[in-house]
């Protein structure tokens, strides 16, 4: 029988990472400075998630996916999907700043590239004080304005920043100019794709002295120029309930802060379920005498077949909680 799947993480490099994902998630990268990326469960090829635990140790989420079909993801997401897992779930730590980019939209990305678009969505875990986000325009501009701001380095003047704090949560859809901004760790659930558009990189050079490879002759075509008023989501927080922290064409995810036994029904949903643990520590009750233990930094994928589910928290748990229901 299918059971909470565990996976191996997958550790980026990255000239912008830091130590969080060790010091704060309890990560075990090899590189305790730069890590920049872990991500948790990707269908990304050349980066399939392999399970880490239980009698499936040692297959990847394809073949999980050719073997079970909608036993495992879903039949409504089998149908539309087939063996390809359709979100990517990252934490980010963002030591210094990365640098300011676009995703195209799904058609952009299947006529360019014969690949998903990528909307993504981040809730923010941890961020230092001042830290700050670039999400969208500050102003109306045009591609002629935004082609002659790149060639005199202007870019930078036309952008929208934020300061962040610690459980804000932001919707990322295709088209939207955005960067991570210093100090800031956050856990990033996205369409399975690894197509990003390189605006700017503030003129910064590889280890080995480059400048970075710029995106923008692609990039021009993928912008939405809107100025949009607001970017942060309002929720609030409930103790020991599901709240919903977003609701996209591409997947729902609620926030679980809980501090005793909490009940969930996916029947309904027909779609697998995605828990990545913030903080605290749980077990997941999936049938009698069977549970898994789930630590702060660790994601699971719940089966689709696993329908009725009880969290016992060992400690106060905060969790990100994502599946799919809009197919």
């Amino acid at each position: 029988m299918l059971y909470p799947l565990k996976f191996n993480p997958i550790y980026k490099e990255k000239i912008w990472g830091g130590n969080k994902l060790n010091t704060i998630l309890s990560k075990d990268t090899l590189d305790k400075s730069n890590t920049g990326e872990s991500w948790e469960l990707s269908a990304v090829q050349e980066n399939l998630s392999i399970v880490s635990n239980g009698f499936l140790q040692e297959n990847n989420i394809e073949e999980l996916i050719e073997v079970y079909m909608g036993e495992l993801v879903g039949d409504k997401v089998y149908e539309k999907f087939g063996i390809e897992f359709p979100l990517l779930f990252k934490f980010i730590d963002a030591k210094e700043r990365l640098s300011i980019q676009v995703h195209p939209n799904d058609s952009i990305a299947k006529e360019k590239h014969k690949a998903y678009g990528k909307t993504e969505m981040w809730y923010v875990i941890d961020a230092d004080k001042d830290a700050k986000l670039t999400i969208g325009l500050n102003k109306e501009i045009d591609q002629a304005d935004f082609i002659q701001r790149v060639k005199s380095d202007q870019v930078e003047s036309i952008l929208n920043n934020e300061q962040t704090h610690v459980d804000d949560v932001y919707l990322i859809p295709s088209g939207t100019i955005h960067s991570i901004g210093a100090g800031v760790l956050l856990a990033e659930i996205q369409q399975t794709s690894d197509i990003s558009y390189r605006i700017y990189d503030y003129n910064r050079t590889d280890k080995d002295g480059n400048l970075r490879e710029l995106h923008n002759e692609l990039a021009k075509d993928a912008i939405n120029f809107t100025v949009e008023k607001k970017h942060r989501t309002d929720y609030k927080k409930e103790n020991n309930n599901a709240v919903q922290i977003n609701k996209c064409d591409y997947f729902t995810t609620n926030l679980i802060e809980f501090d005793k036994e909490i009940e969930r029904d996916y029947y309904p949903f027909d779609s697998f379920v995605v828990y990545m643990c913030l903080e605290g520590e749980f077990y997941i009750d999936y049938q009698k005498e069977d549970k898994v233990k789930v630590s702060k930094g660790e994601t699971v994928l719940l089966p689709a077949i696993l329908d009725n589910i009880v969290l016992y928290p060992t400690k106060k748990c905060k969790i990100l909680e994502t599946y799919i229901d809009q197919i």
